[in-house]
């Protein structure tokens, strides 16, 4: 079992899902297999002029000075697959971050939600195959998201707003917004203190 899957398994005990997937099943290493089902997705009105709430995400309370990590194998290749970190206060105040298939590559990036969706990504062809950590620290009016794969130095994604009175939960998502079949193999979940500083 992945040394760290106690959170996973603490997360599954006290969290609750936005929207139940088609299944969500411990693997025989200990990961928590989750498949998405077709056309689940989460983003609201900006390009598009949709409001889709049917992410997959499992999120237990998120104080307003803590940081949450989650980590998934990046082994999925279809238009739009993703998964990674959620953050939600409701259904139109929320954050996503984590990989992204888009325009044929993976991408690493967020979707930052207050009323209207806005998005930002990077290629990371060279994540795929890999493991990949999501982190978002909360502090004061801010979160942190950064990323990074394997034990590599961590990479700075976005850093967005969020009131630090709003009462918020987070823990991991997955969507499929094209296809079905999506099945993410989470093997970690974790909470601890917020990040020391910016740089």
């Amino acid at each position: 079992m992945h040394e760290t899957n106690t959170g996973l398994q603490e997360l599954v005990r006290t969290g609750a899902w936005t929207t139940e997937p088609m299944r969500a099943e411990w693997g025989a290493d200990g990961e928590l297999l989750v498949e998405a089902r077709e056309e689940s997705d989460a983003w609201r009105e900006t390009s598009y002029g949709f409001v889709h709430d049917s992410a997959h995400a499992l999120l237990s309370p998120f104080g307003a000075r803590e940081a949450v990590e989650v980590t998934f194998v990046l082994d999925y290749d279809q238009q739009f697959d993703q998964a990674g970190v959620m953050i939600r206060v409701d259904e139109s105040t929320w954050i996503k971050a984590g990989v992204e298939v888009s325009d044929g590559a993976a991408q690493v990036g967020a979707v930052v939600t207050h009323g209207v969706s806005d998005w930002s990504v990077a290629p990371v062809p060279e994540w795929m195959g890999r493991e990949v950590t999501v982190r978002a620290s909360r502090d004061g009016g801010a979160v942190t998201i950064r990323a990074r794969v394997d034990d590599e130095p961590w990479r700075l994604v976005r850093v967005a707003p969020l009131s630090p009175t709003a009462d918020a939960r987070a823990g991991l998502f997955c969507c499929a917004p094209t296809r079905a079949g999506l099945v993410v193999r989470f093997v970690a979940h974790r909470r601890g203190e917020v990040d020391a500083a910016l740089h």
